[in-house]
């Protein structure tokens, strides 16, 4: 264990769970958006948590990914931490999800921490400060990592109608069309208004054909929910094929609470679940969609990645990036560095000479 590790399980961990995680969460936010706007800051930040290795750089849809380990969306939710995602080890990061409005949230309390199970309930609800503001932030900026939008539509009783709905989304969209290096479009937040209305296929036919009108040279991704059955994914997966879509990611939050990697009492009725309670049932999609359509996509695994082992493991079932959260929050900033370390590791020991290498080879059809 390195001394961060030991320095973040022993002493900071203990103290930041013993506040409210939304209140932790937003001065964290804070301290890195300091460390990245100023260059000492991050260098320093850079010295003792970065890692980088070749076997781990992979070109993907035309983009440079210096590592397959990304910060997924849901922790920076207004881009204030693009400054020093790099510095802290991720080979990129996917802010949101933005809506096409201001979005105040859910009425908190909408965060709890889930210790014994190793997860987050999160009930935000798709707070962030509007796709206009975001996007007004980023215009001019320079990123030094891969960055990803989530888009989604506004938590609000107006997007109960689907034509409104769509209207939301498209309004995001295009406010990120020229701004970062691809986007992703959420239709599995389980904490809006009107639940996932978008996995109903002909919805999300009608939702694609309007996106498909906005020009944008960036790749196009969509994120699912966990909870389908595979009649919707294979539905899911049928009316993406036709679509300008270039990746799926696998998966969001679970709101199945009869888990069995759930060893929490008294869980909230309300929220998502995130983190360990989430990894078998996203490498199960990530692993049936691989199957199913090879190559088609690019895969993004997330949920429950908190070592190399699971990291490794979504790679070798078919994703080529992986995502994480709520790893990061129970085990430290460190762990990111730690995964690619592990990752190289687990390269030479296998005989792979790039990442790429490893992508699906425990997954043939």
């Amino acid at each position: 264990m390195s001394v961060i590790s030991t320095l973040y399980t022993r002493a900071l961990k203990p103290i930041f769970f013993l506040s409210d995680p939304e209140t932790v969460h937003d001065k964290m936010t804070h301290f890195g958006s300091f460390l990245g706007s100023h260059s000492l800051t991050k260098k320093l930040t850079k010295s003792l948590l970065h890692y980088a290795h070749p076997s781990l750089e992979q070109g993907i849809l035309g983009l440079k990914f210096a590592n397959p380990l990304g910060l997924a969306a849901g922790f920076d939710k207004n881009a204030e931490l693009t400054d020093i995602i790099p510095a802290v080890g991720f080979g990129f990061e996917e802010i949101g999800s933005v809506t096409g409005q201001v979005c105040a949230g859910n009425p908190k309390p909408r965060l709890w921490r889930l210790p014994e199970s190793q997860g987050l309930v999160v009930y935000y609800g798709l707070k962030n400060d509007g796709c206009e503001a975001v996007a007004n932030k980023l215009s001019q900026k320079k990123f030094e990592n891969i960055l990803g939008t989530s888009v989604a539509m506004t938590n609000c009783s107006d997007n109960l109608d689907i034509k409104n709905a769509v209207i939301d989304y498209a309004k995001a969209f295009r406010a990120f069309a020229d701004i970062g290096d691809y986007t992703t479009i959420n239709i599995s937040c389980p904490n809006a208004t009107g639940g996932q209305p978008f996995i109903i296929p002909h919805r999300l036919d009608y939702l694609l054909d309007i996106l498909d009108t906005i020009a944008t040279s960036k790749p196009i991704f969509i994120k699912l929910s966990p909870d389908l059955s595979q009649e919707q994914l294979d539905n899911i997966l049928e009316i993406a094929s036709k679509h300008r879509v270039h990746g799926i990611i696998c998966s969001n939050l679970t709101k199945k609470r009869d888990n069995p990697k759930i060893f929490d009492k008294n869980i909230p009725a309300t929220g998502g679940i995130s983190g360990k309670p989430v990894q078998e049932l996203a490498d199960k999609m990530l692993a049936y969609i691989y199957r199913q359509t090879g190559k088609r996509f690019v895969l993004i695994g997330c949920g429950g990645v908190s070592d190399a082992g699971d990291a490794y493991r979504k790679i070798r079932l078919g994703a080529s990036l992986v995502q994480m959260i709520t790893g990061m929050i129970f085990e430290g900033p460190q762990v990111i560095g730690e995964i690619n370390r592990g990752l190289v590791a687990l390269l030479q020991r296998d005989g792979f000479q790039n990442i790429s290498e490893a992508v699906g080879v425990d997954n043939h059809a």
